[in-house]
């Protein structure tokens, strides 16, 4: 079963956008935001939270054939 992701997106009066990535870990974030970074503009800061440098949660498969 895959974890809640949320992008928690704020918008202030002067316009500056702000992206905070919740439920995710490593630098799978940034391609979350990606595209909606790219149509709002140039990104003027980036502050990574701990959870940036801790490793992705990753999910293997093994699949017995049969003999």
């Amino acid at each position: 079963m895959s974890k809640k992701q949320e992008l928690d997106i704020q918008i202030a009066h002067d316009g500056t956008v702000t992206i905070n990535v919740l439920g995710v870990k490593g630098k799978s974030c940034l391609d979350l935001t990606h595209d909606l970074e790219e149509s709002l503009g140039a990104v003027m800061e980036r502050e990574t939270k701990s959870s940036f440098y801790e490793q992705e949660d990753t999910e293997a498969v093994r699949i017995r054939g049969e003999n």
